[in-house]
């Protein structure tokens, strides 16, 4: 859980602690280090009024040792009231993150807030630098993050941070996950059900991958042929990277009658490829996606898929926002996921 401070000015500073994030050193603490007033303090960072230069200098040295960033609203940014949430999003291009954008910025509208958007490009490198831009510019960061924790806390200044689809339990700040194995569950049974007992994936995770762990589990809940040879990478997250991720699985298992796409574009991917391989959809091979976008009512067949509530997702970000700011416990326990819902088409 990461603590918000709301009131910056009259808390004493406990910039020792080692048990969570490090908060954002405020003016008091500079003042305080410097053994100056807090009007001296603001006087020597933003450069105005008569100061003495050994003084001036003796402040400035103070904030450069505790990292001391002026609030947007000392810097007079920002009308007083403003909330800005800094949004990061991976890759603006997939149709996924503008649905889950879009309750975001519902949910924060609402409130009269405002939205700042980042796209990582799903680059670690470009998630510290949002972070370090955004700590200056917003009172929260709310998005999708593959740097661990502790990168995060180091770039964050001490702002809130909600992470999506990280999983409560896997991190130590707020957040919002999507219930992949709930979902899976669902999925697989569909399939079972229909008769198919050579079911293969195709995924779209680098390591730690709970998608296919819980594709795993299920078919061994389900006694099915299957183990790790039967799950095939896609190179990206895209329809381009399902066909050549079904290339390879088709190669590998050429007996397999259904395969789970890692998301609808995967699926839809491989769709294509099993067209070119002469396999028709779902005669030959039944094909389940995962994500419920509306793309996947558009394709022929109309593709069945593991529906998300991405707005749900969004809006659920920022009511963690909310309960950080104010200075309450974040949703945890089933409140803080979304469950994928099965939504059958022709493709399954």
């Amino acid at each position: 859980m990461l603590s918000v401070l709301a009131d910056e000015e009259q808390r004493e500073p406990s910039l020792g602690r080692t048990d969570g994030p490090r908060r954002r050193a405020t003016i008091h603490d500079v003042a305080k280090l410097a053994g100056v007033s807090r009007q001296t303090v603001s006087r020597a960072v933003n450069d105005k009024g008569e100061i003495d230069p050994g003084t001036k200098e003796r402040v400035l040295e103070a904030a450069r040792l505790l990292d001391y960033r002026p609030s947007r609203f000392a810097r007079g940014l920002v009308r007083k009231g403003t909330v800005t949430t800094g949004l990061v999003i991976p890759d603006l291009m997939n149709p996924f993150f503008p649905e889950v954008a879009a309750g975001v910025l519902e949910a924060a509208e609402q409130r009269g807030w405002q939205v700042v958007v980042w796209d990582s490009r799903t680059d670690e490198a470009r998630e510290r630098e949002a972070l370090d831009v955004l700590s200056h510019q917003a009172d929260a960061v709310v998005g999708y993050f593959k740097n661990p924790d502790d990168v995060l806390a180091r770039h964050l200044g001490g702002v809130p941070l909600v992470l999506l689809e990280r999983g409560p339990e896997r991190t130590r700040f707020a957040a919002v996950g999507i219930d992949a194995a709930a979902g899976i569950e669902r999925g697989m049974a569909h399939l079972v059900r229909a008769g198919h007992r050579r079911i293969g994936m195709l995924d779209g995770v680098h390591g730690p991958a709970p998608r296919r762990h819980a594709f795993l589990a299920q078919a061994r809940r389900h006694g099915l042929p299957v183990d790790e040879g039967w799950v095939a990478m896609c190179p990206e997250h895209s329809v381009a990277g399902g066909e050549k991720g079904m290339e390879r699985l088709l190669d590998g298992r050429p007996e397999i009658t259904a395969v789970f796409g890692f998301n609808d574009l995967i699926a839809v991917g491989a769709m294509r490829a099993a067209g070119r391989r002469g396999r028709t959809v779902p005669g030959d091979l039944a094909v389940l996606g995962f994500d419920g976008l509306s793309l996947g009512e558009l394709v022929q067949p109309a593709l069945t898929t593991l529906h998300i509530d991405k707005r749900k997702l969004g809006r659920l970000a920022v009511e963690q926002v909310a309960r950080l700011r104010a200075g309450e416990e974040p949703i945890g326990g089933a409140d803080a996921w979304v469950v994928p819902e099965l939504v059958v088409r022709g493709s399954a």
